[in-house]
C-alpha cells in the first residue's frame, strides 16, 4: 500500500515539478523553494524503489 502511493506521487512529481537536472541546476546556487522541491522528489523517489 504505502509503496504504490509513492509510486503514485513518483509519477505525479514527474509530470508537474520541474526538473532540475535538465535545467542543469547548480545546487550550491540554488534558491531555498528549488532545495525544497529537489528534497521532496529524493524522498518520494527514494521510498518508491524501495
Amino acid at each position: 500500500m504505502k509503496k504504490q502511493v509513492f509510486k503514485f506521487l513518483a509519477k505525479l512529481n514527474k509530470v508537474i515539478l520541474p526538473s532540475f537536472t535538465k535545467q542543469q541546476l547548480d545546487l550550491s546556487k540554488a534558491s531555498r523553494l528549488q532545495m525544497i522541491i529537489f528534497g521532496w522528489k529524493l524522498y518520494v523517489t527514494k521510498n518508491a524503489l524501495d
